[in-house]
């Protein structure tokens, strides 16, 4: 790990470098002063196809100053900007800082646009279509890649459309979502409920909580089991918003369907994560998108929570 923590290879840059303009000096220098052996007439006596003959004449003095000048300009550049390992040059100009700059920029370029729909509620900005059109836009760049572009999800990544919420979904749980991103685990629960036919049981109970397809016989053996499963589903199933977890009674399976899939969820647990995207837009922009994924699933009286 030493590699990685120590200024050996900012060194070993730095001296590559150096080590390398000094060497095209020292060239330059030394084929100035280096004399070929020649002839009366300025020859070496190399001779190709019969009446070719080599000449020994210097370098014209543009090309040895063009090669000066180009010296003179890596020195200079590597005063001014990175390139000497470490070091971040006088202007400390990096790649990164001009793309924030110019992010910056555009956002500056758009706030007026923005402050608009900062001053209004989320609920009046869904029914803006011109903010909903920017929204959309903002959900296309950033979230579509996971939540797909109609926002119905897939297997691992929830549906934005059903109104299904497993942490809430008012306008300001989106917001801080979208802003501090969010992060949903069950922990394995396989040696908590007992053996592999006790969490069969389970399983079948389970789906039996949404009237799905199950064996009755074997959910009315893992019922009593559930109570290991209630501390966070709560004893009716219908999971608990302040600690993210599922409703098991509205047939909406997030990470699969089925007997085996829930079976598997409990031996193993899972993870989910939604990464922060707080970085990526002013607060402004966030209050536009949030406004938008809340209107996805909140389209008239009959979708109001």
């Amino acid at each position: 790990m030493s590699d990685f923590t120590s200024n050996f290879w900012s060194v070993f840059v730095t001296g590559v470098t150096i080590v390398s303009i000094v060497a095209c000096l020292l060239l330059l220098w030394f084929s100035g002063k280096a004399k070929a052996m020649t002839t009366s007439d300025n020859t070496t006596g190399h001779v190709w196809d019969g009446d070719l003959r080599e000449m020994n004449n210097p370098l014209p003095r543009w090309w040895a100053w063009l090669f000066v000048i180009t010296i003179v300009f890596a020195l200079v550049y590597l005063w001014l900007y990175p390139g000497l390992g470490t070091y971040a040059g006088k202007f400390a100009w990096s790649s990164t800082g001009q793309h924030q700059s110019e992010v910056d920029k555009g956002n500056a370029d758009v706030a007026p646009l923005y402050a608009k729909y900062a001053a209004m509620k989320p609920e009046d900005v869904a029914k803006d279509a011109k903010a909903m059109a920017i929204g959309e836009r903002l959900f296309m760049n950033t979230c579509a890649q996971c939540h797909g572009s109609d926002a119905r999800g897939n297997k691992g990544i929830p549906n934005l459309t059903d109104n299904d919420w497993l942490g809430g979904g008012t306008p300001d749980v989106i917001k801080n979502n979208i802003t501090k991103g969010r992060i949903g685990m069950m922990p394995p629960m396989a040696a908590a409920v007992g053996t592999a036919d006790d969490v069969k049981n389970v399983a079948n109970y389970v789906l039996s909580l949404s009237g799905s397809p199950h064996d009755s016989l074997r959910a009315s053996l893992g019922k009593p089991k559930f109570v290991v499963c209630a501390a966070c589903h709560g004893p009716d199933g219908k999971g608990v918003q302040a600690i993210g977890s599922a409703n098991l009674t509205d047939d909406i399976w997030l990470h699969g369907y089925g007997e085996a899939a829930i079976i598997a969820m409990v031996n193993n647990g899972k993870t989910n994560q939604m990464p922060a995207q707080g970085d990526k837009f002013t607060p402004e922009q966030i209050h536009v998108l949030a406004s938008y994924v809340w209107g996805l699933s909140n389209k008239g009286p009959a979708a109001a929570k």
